[in-house]
């Protein structure tokens, strides 16, 4: 403790807590090394409290049962679409060929026949002879007449 004297002769006592200065450095260090490795340790439970394997997902994945089905736990089957799907993008009517546009990694093989789509009615046949750049690829008509924005698929 220590002792103030202030004007008129009150005499006050002041409680000083000092930190020597190496202690407090070493008490800064420790507490870096502690919060570091809370978060390292925390960062690890995260990491284990969410990985479960592929067989413990699929079995927790139940598909909703309707009243009428007789078993207790159908499950809903998603098969992706394997259907190639495109657009027509320019049309040369007098050279008759077509530029088609696909989502990107599903082009066409060159001499595969496609069915060309309008408002769900077939109207042309088409043959990919190529060139192909990016996402497009043109396309001889062989039969019909397409147009601008008509879809293209291969069934």
């Amino acid at each position: 403790m220590a002792r103030k004297q202030e004007r008129g002769g009150v005499v006050r006592r002041w409680r000083r807590f000092e930190i020597d200065p190496a202690t407090a450095l070493d008490f800064t260090i420790r507490m870096r090394r502690l919060v570091g490795v809370g978060l390292v340790s925390a960062l690890l439970h995260c990491g284990c409290a969410g990985s479960k394997s592929a067989a413990e997902a699929d079995a927790n994945r139940i598909a909703p049962s309707f009243s009428g089905s007789q078993g207790s736990h159908n499950r809903l089957i998603v098969t992706p679409e394997k259907t190639l799907v495109g657009k027509v993008t320019s049309v040369n009517l007098i050279a008759r060929f077509v530029v088609l546009n696909f989502p990107v990694g599903r082009l066409p093989a060159v001499d595969q026949r496609l069915e060309v789509y309008r408002l769900g009615q077939k109207v042309a046949q088409v043959k990919v002879t190529g060139p192909q750049q990016d996402d497009n690829v043109v396309a001889d008509i062989l039969s019909g007449d397409s147009q601008v924005g008509d879809e293209v698929r291969d069934r």
